[in-house]
């Protein structure tokens, strides 16, 4: 990690050239290295790494990579307006929907658990067989 860290500290073109020097002495090592890079977030443009925008739900492709962009203008302005409001409600809905989700998986793990200790207060009030009798 020593070496991550060393390239981190010259910047992106150093990470850029040894992947090129990988490719050229082996491309799996190559491949591994753009792997690892990309993984990391770090070739992301900015700040959001695909990492990120996964552990987000990828939200919206606005900002995920180097080279989008927003729509562009229709020429239509109450057409454009539209365009924004209903991606707007669609992103509020998607939120809205994966809350939801969540808020189902937290019930789920909740109800397991109550579950578990159920099972486990049952077992604990049952008799135990006596282990110590010469029988």
């Amino acid at each position: 990690m020593e070496l991550a860290y060393k390239l981190d500290s010259y910047g992106k073109p150093a990470w850029i050239a040894l992947t090129v020097l990988g490719f050229m002495a082996w491309w799996p090592l190559g491949l591994a290295i753009l792997a690892f890079a990309i993984g990391s977030g770090r070739f992301a443009c900015g700040k959001r790494s695909f990492a990120r925008w996964q552990e987000q739900g990828g939200e919206t492709m606005k900002g995920f990579g180097c080279w989008t962009r927003s729509a562009p203008s229709s020429g239509n302005r109450a057409f454009d307006e539209y365009r924004q409001d209903t991606l707007r409600r669609l992103e509020e809905e998607q939120k809205d929907f994966r809350d939801f989700l969540e808020r189902l998986r937290q019930a789920k793990d909740k109800a397991e658990f109550d579950q578990f200790m159920a099972d486990r207060r049952r077992r604990a009030n049952e008799p135990q067989p006596d282990t110590n009798s010469n029988g």
